[in-house]
């Protein structure tokens, strides 16, 4: 009883910042830009102050006094809600790991540029192939992704496509790869080495839906992502650039609440280790 309580305490806390912001923007905020812009415009003008600067911006201040501190399962928004589970695990440098998804078809995802926000709009308006389009920022070990990869989805909407952010860490023994030995807390932005653990999170944009605290418009993921997981890993295999699989248990399966309104995901609690042969340099033909 108790520990639902703490739960049910918990969930209404989050609520509080979304309430605050709502009645500032029916008070204060609205009706300044009221007097100043036409209606329709002004409503625009409020909601985007209050959905993508103002709720963030208090939620991610309270998750700056409040950090995590547990094993992670998933990596999260950068206001601190769950986001896309840990699902596969990948050891090489960045340039095999670079290598290694260009040869089998996926692209490495575009950094955010304003020149690349005004192709990826109008590839998305004018229908215009895009397969490096910028990916939303996703946080892991305090750090947003360190490098992602996608592919689109032929016949669907823009915004169709199979995706994986990595983050690079550190481990104690790769021959006993463990929860246990791999450093979940490493936080430098600028992990190195020659044999790095490329923690990703795997998953399928299946269409669009709004953010349930701050109604912001993303992208739906797909309830399984079990089966993007399995992709990568089947494909690494057939193309004989898996030179060992192993699998690591990081709980039982569970479901996730996703962030987008209906949203949700499926996920066993395991994660593919991917090791690539020691030759695998170059990409291949």
């Amino acid at each position: 009883m108790f520990h639902y309580s703490v739960r049910y305490l918990k969930r209404f806390a989050i609520l509080l910042p979304g309430l605050f912001i709502a009645v500032l923007s029916v008070r204060d905020i609205f009706p300044y830009f009221d007097t100043k812009l036409p209606l329709a415009l002004a409503i625009l003008v409020t909601y985007i102050l209050a959905a993508y600067i103002l709720i963030p911006f208090i939620i991610r201040l309270v998750r700056a006094f409040v950090p995590t501190n547990h094993l992670p399962l998933y990596c999260v928004t950068p206001d601190g809600f769950a986001s896309d589970p840990l699902n596969i695990g990948i050891i090489a440098t960045r340039r095999q790991l670079i290598n290694t998804m260009e040869s089998i078809g996926w692209s490495t995802a575009d950094p955010h540029s304003p020149s690349n926000l005004v192709h990826q709009i109008l590839s998305t308006l004018l229908g215009w192939s895009y397969p490096n389009a910028p990916m939303s920022s996703l946080y892991l070990f305090g750090r947003k992704q360190d490098i992602a990869f996608e592919v689109p989805i032929e016949g669907t909407s823009a915004g169709s496509r199979h995706h994986v952010r990595f983050w690079a860490t550190t481990y104690t023994n790769q021959n006993k790869l463990s929860v246990r030995t791999i450093h979940w807390h490493h936080r430098s932005a600028h992990v190195q080495g020659d044999n790095l653990l490329w923690v990703g999170a795997a998953s399928l944009d299946s269409g669009i839906g709004p953010i349930k605290h701050n109604l912001q418009i993303t992208h739906m993921i797909h309830p399984d992502t079990n089966a993007e997981r399995d992709l990568i890993t089947k494909q690494l295999k057939a193309a004989g650039l898996a030179k060992k699989v192993s699998t690591l248990t990081l709980q039982k399966p569970y479901q996730l609440n996703n962030r987008v309104l209906r949203g949700y995901l499926r996920a066993d609690g395991k994660m593919s280790i991917i090791h690539l042969p020691d030759s695998q340099q170059k990409p291949r033909p």
